[in-house]
């Protein structure tokens, strides 16, 4: 009797795990009906200089779409290196990402898609062949139509550069978190403004900039890394990083060597606090990377105008104070 119910619990099991496997295989690539958005690049040279503005600052487009680590390293001091893709980003257990090729290539860049398929893709997190991407690694849902349409513009008058992208590779794991996790979702229903708040120092345009456009939010807050979704307090820091251990032996530092996020908003302990004034706010970011493996764009972020530097400061020391240590900002496990 007790060999029967042992055998009939086995052969539960291997239907529900056969089942899900089956499951996850049929459905972690689906693909979505999303209608896009109606909007159109311009060749107006003030737009494609906004674009251009967005792309290799507070967008920070141009640190990761590259080909390469020692490109990655070469944009972020801000030399110009072409927009080709192809560098790799590991992902743990779940796989690792490629970035695309965003020059107007016809046969291996954006030059394939349409603007409506690009637009699509920045506001509703759908690709081209309409699978979801990961969300909150782009989070330009709410990015306002003009400096969609300034980005696609810029992008559209880049030198077109043909560089083939591997596609992304995702383990079993990798295709289950896409099956379940929410940040592998499409954004069905964005409230993006039709302008964007004139760049001026305001809290408007501190969370503009802050939430659709330079992602302050999607680092500085602790995220589960299997998918991505927030278990801490917005803007409190704790996000890990995983080594890169080519990029930290590049750069001379521990291939073992972990990094967090900290805690910006205004609690006295937190790393905005360290900032009595928006002077040395913009003066630390005008010095940009100190510390070679950081996570954080300093680049880019270092050529932001005075104007949104200011409202980034204006708009997170208005945040509500989060008593939130993530711990050391440098660590090993």
């Amino acid at each position: 009797m007790i060999k029967k119910i042992i055998l009939g619990i086995l052969a539960l099991l291997i239907v529900v795990v056969g089942g899900l496997v089956i499951y996850v295989q049929l459905s972690w690539d689906k693909t979505y009906d999303i209608p896009y958005p109606d909007l159109k690049v311009s060749n107006d040279p003030e737009v494609i200089e906004r674009g251009k503005y967005l792309v290799h600052g507070p967008a920070h487009c141009s640190n990761c779409h590259v080909s390469s680590l020692e490109d990655m390293i070469a944009a972020d001091a801000g030399q110009p290196i072409p927009l080709k893709g192809g560098v790799d980003f590991p992902l743990g257990p779940i796989g690792k990402l490629y970035t695309r090729n965003l020059t107007p290539d016809p046969t291996t860049g954006i030059g394939r898609f349409s603007d409506g398929q690009l637009f699509r893709m920045m506001r509703h997190a759908v690709k081209p062949d309409g699978s979801a991407t990961l969300s909150v690694l782009m989070p330009f849902w709410n990015m306002a139509d003009e400096d969609l349409v300034a980005v696609v513009s810029y992008l559209r008058s880049m030198e077109p550069i043909n560089n083939e992208v591997k596609d992304n590779e995702w383990t079993f794991m990798g295709k289950a978190v896409r099956v379940m996790a929410s940040s592998f979702k499409p954004i069905e229903n964005p409230t993006p403004p039709a302008f964007a708040p004139k760049m001026q120092a305001t809290i408007e345009r501190g969370e503009y900039i802050s939430r659709y456009v330079a992602n302050c939010v999607g680092c500085h807050t602790n995220r589960d890394l299997m998918t991505f979704e927030a278990i801490g307090p917005e803007y409190a820091g704790g996000m890990e990083f995983e080594p890169y251990p080519e990029l930290h032996l590049a750069v001379g530092e521990d291939p073992e060597l972990w990094m967090r996020t900290p805690n910006i908003t205004p609690h006295p302990n937190s790393a905005l606090s360290k900032f009595k004034t928006v002077e040395e706010w913009k003066e630390r970011f005008r010095k940009g990377r100190q510390i070679k493996i950081s996570p954080m764009h300093w680049g880019p972020f270092s050529r932001m105008s005075d104007e949104d530097l200011e409202a980034l400061y204006l708009y997170l020391t208005s945040l509500e104070p989060q008593d939130y240590d993530p711990g050391e900002l440098m660590f090993k496990k």
